[in-house]
Parts: C-alpha cells; sequence; structure tokens
C-alpha cells in the first residue's frame, strides 16, 4: 500500500467514531463539543470522498494494465485509454488530497464581521472606503452570502470614515480573511480641480465570528444606552430611540490591559435585535483579541504572510489613472480595475489561497 493511502486508512475508523459521537445526546448538549466534532465530521468526509476517487483510479490503472495483455485489438486500444485517462488525473488528485491533509485553520468555516475605516486622505479616504464596501456588497451577492451593516459613520462628502458589516454564509472568513489590511488607492480625488492624482487609503479588518460559548462576557456589566438612528428607513427610525450603544470594560488576558470596549449598532428598527447584535460583534472582538497570540504565533512561524499578520500592513494598490490593481503579497499585477471594484475579486483571492496553501503544505512537510 502506497504511503498516501496509508494516511487515509487511519482517518477510516476516525470517521466512524465521529459520526457516532456527533448523534450522542452527552455531546449535542456539550455545545462547545458539538460545534467542534461537527467541523470535524465534514473535514473528514470530504477527505474520504477524496480517498474513494483514489482508490478507484488506482483500481482503474490495475485494470486497464491487466487488460492490456488481451489479446482483442479494440480491447486493448480501450484500455490504453483508461490508463492515460488515469494516469493523467492522478497526480491532481494526489496534490488535492495532501492539501486536505494539512490541518485546516479552525476558523475558515466562521461567519466574518467585516471593518472598512478610511485612513490617510480626508474625504477621498471617506469615498474610498465607500467604494470597497460596494466592491464587497457586490462580492458577497455573487457568492450568495448576506451582507448586512451594522453600524456606519458617513464621510462629509460621502463614502464612510468607518462601516462595520456581519458577512453570512459558508466558509465566509477563510475567504475575507485575505482582505485584512491598508488597501491603497492612486487616483484624481472628484474634489481635485487640478486634475492631479493623489494617495490615499483604507483600512480593512476581517474578524472571525465568535460563538456564544466561546468567550465568556459578564452581561450585568455592560453598560447601554439607546438612541435615535439616522439614515435610511424613513421617519419611524428618527422617532424610535432603537439604535443602541454598549460599554464594556474587558481585561486582555494576553497584556492584561483594561480596555473600554464601544460598540454601536443601528441596523434595524428593532432595539432587542440591535442589542443581540452588538453583543455578536462584542464577542467577535474579545474573541479576535484574545486568539491574537495563536495569530502571532503562525506569523513567526512564516516568512511570507498572505491572510495573517499585521493589519497594518499595505496589501493592494488600486491604480485608477492605469486602470490596474496590484496585491503586494504575492506580485500578482492585472488591469481590469473597473470589474475588480465591481466585485470581480475572486481571482485575487484564489491567487491567495494558492500561495498561502502551498506556504501550509510546505510547513506540513518539515
Amino acid at each position: 500500500m502506497n504511503s498516501l493511502l496509508e494516511k487515509l486508512e487511519g482517518l477510516v475508523s476516525r470517521f466512524e467514531e465521529v459520526s457516532t459521537l456527533v448523534t450522542d445526546p452527552a455531546v449535542i448538549a456539550d455545545q462547545q463539543r458539538f460545534v467542534k466534532l461537527t467541523r470535524e465530521y465534514k473535514e473528514l468526509e470530504d477527505i474520504l470522498a477524496a480517498r474513494k476517487e483514489y482508490i478507484s483510479v488506482l483500481n482503474g490503472i490495475e485494470e486497464a494494465k491487466l487488460l492490456m495483455g488481451e489479446d482483442d485489438a479494440e480491447m486493448k486500444e480501450m484500455a490504453r485509454q483508461q490508463l492515460a485517462d488515469c494516469e493523467a488525473s492522478l497526480p491532481e488528485l494526489e496534490e488535492r488530497i495532501k492539501m486536505l491533509l494539512v490541518p485546516k485553520d479552525p476558523e475558515d468555516s466562521r461567519n466574518a464581521v467585516l471593518e472598512i475605516r478610511g485612513g490617510t486622505g480626508g474625504d477621498e479616504a471617506a469615498l474610498f472606503a465607500g467604494d470597497l464596501l460596494k466592491m464587497y456588497q457586490h462580492y458577497c451577492e455573487s457568492k450568495g452570502w448576506t451582507l448586512s451593516i451594522q453600524s456606519a459613520s458617513e464621510g462629509a462628502v460621502g463614502g464612510f470614515k468607518e462601516v462595520i458589516c456581519m458577512v453570512t454564509g459558508d466558509s465566509v472568513y477563510g475567504t475575507l480573511k485575505y482582505e485584512s489590511g491598508v488597501h491603497r488607492v492612486q487616483r484624481v480625488p472628484a474634489t481635485e480641480t487640478q486634475g492631479r492624482v493623489h494617495t490615499s487609503a483604507a483600512t480593512v479588518a476581517v474578524l472571525p465570528e465568535a460563538d456564544e460559548f466561546e468567550v465568556h462576557i459578564n452581561e450585568g456589566e455592560i453598560k447601554w444606552d439607546t438612541f435615535r438612528s439616522s439614515g435610511a428607513g424613513g421617519q419611524n427610525v428618527n422617532k424610535v430611540e432603537s439604535g443602541v450603544r454598549l460599554r464594556y470594560m474587558w481585561k486582555n488576558p494576553n497584556t492584561g490591559v483594561v480596555d473600554e470596549i464601544l460598540i454601536e449598532c443601528t441596523e434595524t428598527r428593532d432595539q432587542p435585535k440591535n442589542k443581540e447584535r452588538a453583543l455578536s460583534r462584542l464577542r467577535s472582538y474579545i474573541y479576535d483579541k484574545e486568539h491574537q497570540k495563536y495569530v502571532d504565533d503562525i506569523a513567526s512561524r512564516r516568512k511570507s504572510l498572505v491572510s495573517t499578520g499585521d493589519r497594518s500592513a499595505k496589501i493592494r494598490t488600486y491604480n485608477f489613472p492605469q486602470g490596474r490593481i496590484t496585491d503586494h503579497r504575492i506580485n500578482y499585477t492585472i488591469y481590469n480595475l473597473s470589474a475588480f471594484m465591481d466585485g470581480d475579486i475572486q481571482d485575487c483571492i484564489d491567487h491567495l489561497i494558492v500561495a498561502e496553501n502551498a506556504e501550509r503544505l510546505k510547513e506540513s512537510e518539515l
């Protein structure tokens, strides 16, 4: 038996064990364990489906080699074609299995909190932050995800000084995490009368959504305020105090520093819903901070960082005069800026995923 099959064989009994555990009432009652085992079940299911395909291809090769010894010319030709097809598909299948065997980032399957802030550049930075929000809205639509704005602070001439969204769907964080960092834009601002190209920036942070049981919050210590929302929604929004603001004093276990966390949510006209969404963001914020040590440990082991690392690092430049997008992490450059700003960012993300997977594969083979 080859070494890859040996590795796969060892997972069959674990899959059977996990299959039994996820139906055990005692496990279902323990939410933290149940969620962890459910994720493991899905990963093992994908690996064992690839194992079945791999065995089928290996059997196809053996069968074709046996048939090559037949006297029938037509049979020989069919066997030759089968052998060629199976041998051609084998290397790609082996690479896919190797990637499936590399331990995944446990955060990847989560929903995400997406935060966009205008950086250096004043009004132009706020306008660019608004453009980035539209880009992500279109991208999320193409993926069948739901993006909902939880709070926003508009710029003086449009766009946003800050906008915070929740994105829900399949493996949202595992895809959007590559967008964290500083996005730089080079273009002639609408407010520029001389036609000069300006450089400004916006920062994007993508945080994994935390489950309730993963973060301890003393809800009795949260200070709540309510206020009248402004913005879309008609007169009712302004008449009813549906907006919520929470303040929470939290001690960072990694640094010992006590921070006051301030979160606002004006997403819906329903105050209880806004409270729940503000709590969800508080959990995600604390979870992200508490896991910073884990993120730093990964970063310190890698030479070139793709999806984790310093959020203050410049990751991408949008050059409007030349219609050019450059992702500095992987030296990726394309000239379809218009389509990119309209949400066509999957090709760039795919290249980032390939780069990180190559790193992880190298790491796992050390």
